[in-house]
Order: structure tokens, then sequence, then C-alpha cells
């Protein structure tokens, strides 16, 4: 029995009309075998990646060969019942005359349909294997070929608008330029034109592109073509309506069409924020190394200071003490009388020398430290007033405030360093300490009226003793923020939590 049906044109979807590859694709998914004829003339025009693997031919090749050989059908048959059948609605099954020379030999019936598209008329074929059934019981199963193309482009339409970037369908032109054959919805939002402008003009693409940029894509292409692997491609393009750069990274699987063009399927997707913070993370690494090298160089200063006021302030000392009891010890040793003006001035180099033993120890580690941050941010404030004559202030809203060790001397030395700062680059007469507890937090901030940083000094290459402090609040997890007070002046701020 042969069966075939007349279907409208307008009942296949538009969207395999104008994008063939797509279908193409979703046919050779398919594990049956399927065979399109063309109905005016019977000539084989079509079958998937299936039968091309059964029967080991090529189209050509099955093209060359009998409809007999092929199918167990002979062409006969098939004109016979497109002219009884032409008015069924359904996927029907049809008895072979023979089992077929080629391909796969467990078939011994077939699922005719006939399908206009296009005002053309064609005949479809699926091969699989089942066990001979009625006519009814196939009309039952409701599984027209119709149905399963609208499934289908709705599980595509679905994924593709899904997808986070473009999906494209890309071919080279003779002259080696892109030329889109599909580009989905999020063409706009990725690359700033419509889909459709692209389409037609899909050589603003490259025009987006650096040079550079430009070339090392077109390389990769025909890599990719000569090879047939995959493109994985990132680089950026200047979006003109936005005024800005984007990072997007490509990445398309090439295909041999049938006429021999080479066609790519693939995405492209926004990469700007990870190409930012992969530059920001090297643009820190290479700071920290900057800084790294720079308090190597400061420890090692600091160590030769120490190391010279222990040789010249606290061995000079000794030296002169030393000298001082030699000649007490040999006017006791000759009966001569010892003046109170030797003890007097042995008395006074060892004043001298505790002095400086104080003093090392001091730049070491604060020993005000030992009364709390509350008191040491208080006399380093008097501190500062008294020797560089500027009026400086200190308020807090505890009386005592509970921090680590490692919190303790960070915020000694951030003050002692905003200060210094203050001296050396301010011009202030003002200056203002705070230390306070706020729901858990420590905040330090201290202000002036100076003349303002200039935060394109922050930036300088040579600024480590910001980045010092950034470095040293990082490391117990708190905040450091530095502001140009609107009237005058700057604001160093310094948050830790509670610990």
């Amino acid at each position: 029995m042969t069966v075939s049906i007349k279907v409208p044109q307008a009942s296949l979807p538009v969207f395999f009309n104008e994008n063939p590859q797509l279908l193409n694709e979703l046919l050779h998914a398919v594990a049956d075998e399927i065979y399109l004829i063309d109905a005016s003339d019977m000539k084989l025009i079509y079958v998937n990646n299936t039968v091309l693997n059964n029967t080991h031919c090529s189209l050509t090749e099955l093209q060359s060969r009998k409809l007999l050989d092929v199918l167990g059908v002979s062409k006969t048959t098939l004109q016979a019942h497109l002219y009884t059948h032409n008015d069924d609605q359904d996927f029907l099954r049809l008895m072979q005359d023979q089992t077929p020379l080629i391909g796969h030999k467990g078939h011994d019936q077939l699922r005719v349909k006939l399908i206009t598209a296009a005002q053309k008329t064609f005949l479809l074929i699926i091969k699989n294997d089942f066990l001979p059934i009625s006519v009814s019981d196939c009309r039952e199963c409701k599984s027209t070929f119709n149905q399963v193309l609208l499934d289908s482009e709705s599980r595509v339409e679905a994924i593709i608008s899904n997808t986070p970037g473009l999906v494209f369908q890309l071919q080279l032109d003779p002259k080696g330029d892109v030329v889109f054959n599909y580009l989905s919805d999020g063409c706009k939002a990725l690359l700033g034109f419509s889909a459709s402008d692209l389409m037609q003009q899909s050589k603003l693409f490259f025009a987006m592109m650096n040079p550079r940029d430009r070339a090392s894509l077109r390389k990769r292409l025909k890599l990719s073509a000569d090879e047939l692997i995959q493109v994985d491609w990132e680089g950026r393009v200047w979006i003109n309506d936005w005024q800005d750069n984007k990072w997007i990274n490509l990445r398309a699987i090439p295909k041999v069409l049938n006429d021999g063009v080479i066609q790519w399927v693939g995405i492209m997707i926004n990469i700007t924020q990870s190409k930012n913070e992969k530059h920001e993370l090297q643009e820190s690494r290479h700071e920290l190394a900057q800084l790294t090298v720079h308090m190597n160089q400061i420890k090692e200063l600091e160590r030769t200071r120490i190391a010279r006021e222990i040789h010249d302030d606290l061995g000079g000392n000794l030296t002169a003490i030393k000298i001082s009891l030699a000649s007490i010890i040999n006017r006791i040793a000759t009966g001569q009388s010892v003046s109170i003006e030797h003890a007097k001035a042995l008395e006074s180099i060892v004043d001298s020398t505790f002095e400086s033993i104080h003093k090392i120890s001091s730049d070491l580690r604060p020993n005000i430290l030992d009364l709390g941050i509350v008191a040491a941010l208080e006399w380093q404030a008097k501190e500062f007033e008294k020797q560089v004559g500027v009026s400086c202030t200190f308020t807090t809203n505890q009386s005592e405030i509970v921090v680590t060790p490692d919190q303790a001397i960070t915020l000694f030395r951030i003050c002692q360093e905003s200060m210094s700062n203050i001296a050396k680059h301010a011009n202030a007469t003002s200056v203002h300490v705070e230390l306070n507890l706020h729901y858990g937090e420590i905040i330090m901030k201290i202000s002036d009226n100076g003349v303002g940083i200039d935060f394109a000094d922050t930036y300088k290459p040579n600024s480590f003793g910001l980045r010092g402090m950034q470095e040293r609040v990082a490391a117990l997890y708190g905040s450091f923020d530095i502001d140009k007070l609107a009237e005058h002046g700057t604001a160093i701020t310094v948050t830790l939590p509670i610990e």
C-alpha cells in the first residue's frame, strides 16, 4: 500500500525556510533513515547522516542508483501511490517491493508523506525498524512531520533565546570577509547592531576591530578552514553608539557543506568583565611586587640606621663610660682623689645611653602602645602639635578600645605616616584625629584643612606610603579610604572589624 499526503506550503515552519542549515543539523541528528525525493521527476535530492552511515555511500552515489536498489520500492510504485493517495493527511506505511540491495536490510515497510514547500512537491520517506502494525495504529501515533518540525523549532528557539550571548552562522566570501547567515537576537546587546542590519552589512563586524585583532581572527578562521578545527578567539570590538570597547570571545565549529563551502556555527559572549578583572589582578600583583621591593629597601635602610645608632650612640657612650671608669680606677689606685665632676660626667653619659636605648626601642615598637590605642593616638597628636607647631586635636567615643596587637600597630603607624605626609605636603593649620567604636567596627579618621590631595598622586608608581597603608589595612580585612574634602583638606578613614 502506498500513501502520500499533500501539505500546504504555509504549514512548513518559516523559521526553517529561512535557516535551512538548522533544519539540516536537526535531520542529521535523527536516528532513522530519511530520504527526500523531488515528486516532479522522482529524483533523490537529500538523505540524512544516518543513511550515509548505513549505506557507506555519498549522496551522489545514491543518486546514481535506482530507487528500488536504495529503498526497495520502484519509481513506478511510488508514482502510482502519489496519484492514489494524494488526499491522505497522515504518515502511512508502504510495503516494499523487495529487499534493498544496499544499506540496512532490516526494513520491510516505509513511512511515506507528500510535502509541498516553496511551490514544489517532495516525497518524504522514513526507514525505521518496527513490527508490522495496522494503518489505524499508525494514525493513532499522530507523529507527523510538521509536528516534529514545530516541536524542534520551539526547542531550538528556547535554547537560543536563553543562551547568554550571540548565536551565529557565518561563512567567508572570496575576499575573506565574514558573511553571516544567521544571528540570534543577542546581536544588539553584544555588538550594538540589530541582527538584520549586521547580516546585510556583515563587513561591519571586522570594521569594529582594531587591525591586530582583525588579523588574528582572519588567521584563526583560515586555520580552522584548512584543518577543520574549532575556532577559539578573543578580541576587542568598538561599539560606536556606546563609545566603548568590549572584549568578546568567539567560539565556532566548522563544517563542510554539500557545495564545499566552509560554514561555522558558534557563539560570541561578552568577556569584558573577566578581562578587566584579570587586568586589575595583574596590576595589583605588579603594584604588590613593587611595594614588596620598596618595603625591603626601607627595611634594609631602617636596619642600617638602627645599626649606626647602636654603634655610634650606644657604642660611643659605652666607650666614654669605660674611659671614665678607667680614669677613676687609676686615680683610686694611685691614691689620688676622685672629684665630683668625674662622677657627674659619668652619670651624664649613662643618662644619654638610656635615652638612646629608649629612642631605638621606641622606633622599633612604641612603648606608648602598652597603655592602649586611645592613649597612643592621643600622645601622637600632642607630639605632632609640639614638634610641627600645627594645631592637632584628638577625640574618641570610648575611654578605651580593645584591639589586637596587629590592629594597634597598624592604626598607630597609619596615623604616624598620615601626619608625616601632612607635615610635608598639606600646608595645613589644623589637624583632627578621631578614633571611634561604631557598630562593631573600629573607625579612625585623620583630617586636615590643607591644600587637599590630588587623586592623580594616589596612582603614581612611587606612592608607596599610601599603598603601604592600604596593604596594612587589607591584611586585617579592613577598608582604607582617602577623600578630598569639599572645602579644603584631605581625610583618611580606616575601618577595621572588631576581633
